[in-house]
């Protein structure tokens, strides 16, 4: 009989899980958006080059998507409380091994494996799990832009702070301190964990069978479905143009001779222009084909990019190119996750979202490598910035035929809409 009269699992109220979400987005985007800024510092004090240092980030990015993927998988069948917990401890000892690394290969796994490691459990992949099933619907696409709009506050509001830190205290000890702040996300986490969550996973009633799919039943059917990997494809280039203009752009204006701040003011912009860019896709995401919306983002960074490297380089177009491209940055983010979870359902989102954004962080990779590898043997990042213009061109043609009706399943096994 008590079986029978148990309450349902409570929900999270929407505030909370918006509110705490955001946090930990915001911390650990709002960090990792400035390592850029340690570039020139570390590679000068260590005798480094600059391919050393990118090919870190480099790795950085890749464990991220790598490890997302699995991340995701736990996520999915643990909670996102437990996965952030342990996010959070591995983002302290990167950071700490970051700082205090004494050769590339160690700097390499610090920064590169357990930092990616740490990225993949504090954001959005893990955090966009708890929004999908907490939110409904009709709210989730623009739920997911407010959570993408906090990483792009904490982009804005972390790196005067690092900038700062770095110029008073050196690089060394203000990567301690961060390593301080990150385990704030810790308290955060609570605000995350989803009542009776392991018992709803088991036991859907208000969807027959939904437990009845497996994560490689999910995995394939995903692999099987073409706007599946069209929006995969797209989000390569998304990695790629957004790593690479995020490490390489303070030491491209550095080159030019543009004061240090230009590039910190420049990469704050970014950050600060992109809580409306990505507030406003997630919005737009709730009315209009997210396939446009994606498409638009693609060709139109194409287009800025072109602008700005035709135009004459000066702090003011540094600023207003940061501005525009700002607006653009994460805005692929709420519709792209949006989009998988209108066609797949929230049961395995985390995961999904994970492969989704494997792609991204193999694009990242190449970027700031590539950026690196190039600029060492010729001496500029031109040939770069005209990859990053054509690859816009290509993610822009690749998001149009991609189909977002909900996916009609043959098998008893369901999703959770």
């Amino acid at each position: 009989m008590s079986s029978v009269i148990e309450p349902s699992p409570k929900t999270l109220s929407m505030t909370q899980v918006l509110l705490c979400g955001a946090m930990v987005v915001t911390l650990s985007m709002g960090v990792r958006h400035g390592f850029g800024l340690w570039l020139q510092p570390i590679t000068s004090q260590m005798g480094w080059t600059r391919q050393d240092f990118s090919l870190a980030l480099a790795i950085q990015n890749l464990a991220w998507g790598f490890f997302g993927v699995f991340v995701g998988m736990v996520a999915d069948r643990l909670g996102a409380f437990k996965v952030l917990i342990a996010g959070a401890l591995c983002y302290c000892a990167g950071l700490l091994g970051m700082a205090y690394a004494p050769t590339p290969l160690w700097f390499a796994l610090f920064t590169g494996v357990l930092l990616g490691l740490a990225q993949a459990g504090t954001t959005y992949a893990v955090v966009y799990g708890v929004v999908g099933r907490q939110i409904p619907m009709e709210k989730r696409s623009w739920a997911m832009g407010v959570t993408a709009a906090a990483g792009s506050f904490g982009q804005f509001l972390m790196l005067p702070v690092e900038g700062g830190l770095i110029g008073t205290l050196g690089w060394q000890a203000a990567l301690v301190v961060l390593s301080v702040l990150v385990l704030t996300i810790i308290p955060l986490a609570f605000g995350l964990r989803e009542p009776g969550f392991e018992r709803r996973q088991a036991n859907q009633p208000a969807v027959a069978h939904a437990a009845d799919q497996t994560i490689v039943q999910a995995l394939r059917e995903a692999l099987a479905q073409p706007s599946f990997l069209l929006l995969t494809a797209g989000y390569f280039v998304c990695g790629f143009q957004v790593v690479f203009i995020g490490v390489h752009m303070p030491s491209y204006l550095r080159d030019y001779q543009l004061p240090a701040h230009v590039a910190t003011y420049a990469l704050a912009l970014i950050g600060l222009f992109n809580v409306f860019g990505t507030y406003v896709a997630g919005w737009l995401g709730q009315t209009m084909p997210r396939r446009k919306i994606l498409s638009f983002i693609y060709f139109a960074r194409a287009i800025v990019i072109s602008v700005f490297l035709v135009v004459p380089l000066s702090p003011m177009s540094v600023y207003v190119f940061s501005a525009v491209m700002g607006t653009l940055w994460l805005s692929t983010v709420p519709p792209t996750n949006a989009t998988v979870a209108q066609i797949f359902g929230v049961r395995h989102l985390s995961m999904l979202g994970g492969v989704v954004f494997l792609s991204h962080q193999v694009g990242s990779f190449m970027g700031v490598w590539l950026g690196g590898y190039l600029y060492d043997r010729t001496g500029s990042y031109d040939i770069v910035w005209y990859i990053a213009i054509g690859l816009g061109i290509f993610a822009g043609l690749v998001n149009l035929p991609v189909n977002e009706q909900p996916l009609v399943r043959k098998s008893p096994a369901q999703a959770i809409a």
